[in-house]
């Protein structure tokens, strides 16, 4: 155990020789042997797992705006320390089907409107039991109209006034309307469980994670202790530490040094660098991120479907996939989530027509386009890919101006802002991304993609039984966004992650945003 003194010393020096590229630093090594491998319990491959000890985790963050409110959470440093933190009734796995998390079991009426969900015993860091009363709190503390919080979108259908606490781990949801996948809406991105009136996150947060709270600095680092309490029982670590670091080179480098253990994001070239040569260990989750353009549709040039139609055929996707990925994914076909359930794959796959291209903007009065393109180091293959598509699209007499955003703002920036930018999203079922991004009322919608016929077809495939009539509504509704839509979604890329070889555990098989994802309280240092 480290006292506060300690630890910031450790991150101040961390930032000097870890964070910056320094001479030599490649020929450093990692103490322990053997590879990262999967997070089942019993260790196969991997030895028995091992208690004790640190795990010091690099995530790019949000700067000094970072809170460790789970309802506020958005990128990926936050994911990561709202489930170390905080448990949510259910999560996704790793085919992105909802698991049971805090509650043991679901079920529904015969008119799919009203759902029995039973809490599995539980408790909090303080001793109290996670109870009914909790989880109504958390969800209506997320669908408060003044808040902007995430997951306040997927919880739309519930009747909140409406629901009730059947018993102290017992609640019973009442749905404005049938909702066949109502799991979902439990494993909903940011739906965690705070106790009961809890407002104060930053300072002393409680909640029934794995981990406990020591110490957070906002945009710095944030320290939390095992909890010999979970309900899943008790992480292998003492402490894991979150340590925020914007470049990727600073958190490489910091890795080969030994000054941390686990980096996430790491560039394909990164890998490519270090893979199978022994200092660190390479995890890629395959096909975990959509790489995307998205276009505001609701103002120009973005509010004509023809214009977003050309930017559809200027993109060469084989050619950003091999630059910006160097080729660690594949081509998407401007539509989220290839491979999932629903995910429309009967469509044709888009490819360059510059001829085409031209011809649309010249209907739309668009010959000699002008665009500003927003991007940012913020993430792996954004400036590469901005860069390209700027190539492809001069090919098409469009004129595409690049520019750099904040690495501390960027994903708030482009939400309200511009009329075109670089974006991503990790894993969650097509389900989700539609409530979260793409209705009227949706928190994350920037593609400001926003039509009330769209928003009834969802809640159509929500109300439907059926599994292929509802698989069937959903396809409609892709078309549509294949057809007009605001997300030219070029690329499926892996997920790459670094670890120090003495770290054991890492689950492979765990596209990011998903329960297995992240999941510090199954890591042991060997």
């Amino acid at each position: 155990m480290h006292d506060d003194t300690t630890r910031s010393l450790s991150f101040s020096a961390l930032r000097r020789r870890g964070f910056l590229a320094a001479t030599g630093v490649g020929a450093l090594t990692l103490a322990g042997c053997g590879g990262s491998g999967s997070g089942s319990d019993d260790g196969a491959g991997d030895g028995a797992p091992k208690k004790g000890g640190r795990l010091r985790a690099a995530f790019a963050g949000g700067g000094a705006s970072e809170t460790l409110d789970p309802h506020l959470a958005n990128l990926f440093a936050d994911a990561a320390r709202a489930k170390a933190l905080f448990d949510k009734l259910a999560d996704y796995g790793a085919d992105l089907s909802a698991v049971p998390r805090l509650a043991a079991k679901w079920e529904s009426n015969t008119a799919l409107d009203r759902w029995q969900v039973t809490l599995r015993e539980a408790a909090f860091h303080d001793g109290r039991p996670v109870t009914a009363k909790d989880v109504l709190y958390s969800y209506r503390r997320i669908a408060d109209p003044k808040q902007a919080f995430r997951a306040k979108a997927s919880l739309e259908p519930i009747d909140l006034d409406a629901s009730r606490a059947t018993g102290e781990r017992s609640v019973e949801f009442v749905l404005k309307r049938p909702t066949a996948e109502f799991p979902n809406i439990l494993a909903a991105f940011g739906a965690y469980i705070v106790p009961d009136g809890a407002t104060e996150f930053d300072k002393a947060p409680v909640g029934s994670g794995p981990f406990r709270f020591v110490s957070f600095a906002p945009g710095r680092s944030a320290v939390f202790r095992r909890y010999d309490d979970h309900w899943e029982g008790a992480p292998h670590l003492d402490e894991i530490e979150f340590l925020v670091a914007n470049e990727e080179s600073a958190r490489v480098n910091a890795l080969l040094g030994g000054q941390i253990e686990y980096a996430h994001e790491l560039n394909p070239t990164t890998a490519r660098a270090h893979e199978d040569k022994g200092q660190i260990e390479i995890v890629r989750l395959r096909g975990s991120a959509m790489q995307a353009f998205c276009m505001k549709t609701d103002r120009p040039p973005f509010d004509d479907p023809r214009v977003r139609q050309a930017l559809f055929l200027i993109a060469d996707r084989q050619e950003l996939v091999d630059g910006a990925l160097s080729g660690a994914g594949e081509v998407g076909n401007d539509l989220f989530g290839k491979g999932y359930q629903y995910y429309a794959d009967g469509l044709p796959q888009r490819e360059q027509d510059l001829g085409k291209a031209r011809a649309l903007l010249k209907q739309a009065g668009a010959e000699d386009l002008r665009v500003t393109l927003d991007t940012s180091a913020v993430a792996a293959g954004f400036t590469e890919a901005a860069g390209i598509f700027r190539d492809q699209a001069k090919k098409a007499g469009v004129t595409v101006e690049v520019r750099m955003g904040s690495k501390d703002s960027y994903w708030s920036d482009i939400l309200d802002q511009g009329t075109l930018c670089c974006y991503r999203s990790g894993a969650m079922p097509i389900e989700a991304h539609i409530s979260q991004r793409l209705l009227t009322d949706s928190s994350t919608n920037a593609t400001r993609w926003r039509h009330k016929d769209f928003d009834a077809q969802y809640q159509q495939a929500q109300s439907t039984r059926d599994p292929a009539e509802r698989a069937a509504v959903y396809e409609r509704m892709q078309r549509r966004l294949y057809s007009e839509g605001g997300f030219l979604v070029w690329g499926f890329a892996d997920w790459i992650i670094g670890t120090g070889r003495q770290v054991k555990g890492v689950e492979t098989d765990a596209p990011a945003n998903t329960l297995d994802w992240a999941r510090f309280d199954k890591v042991w240092l060997a």
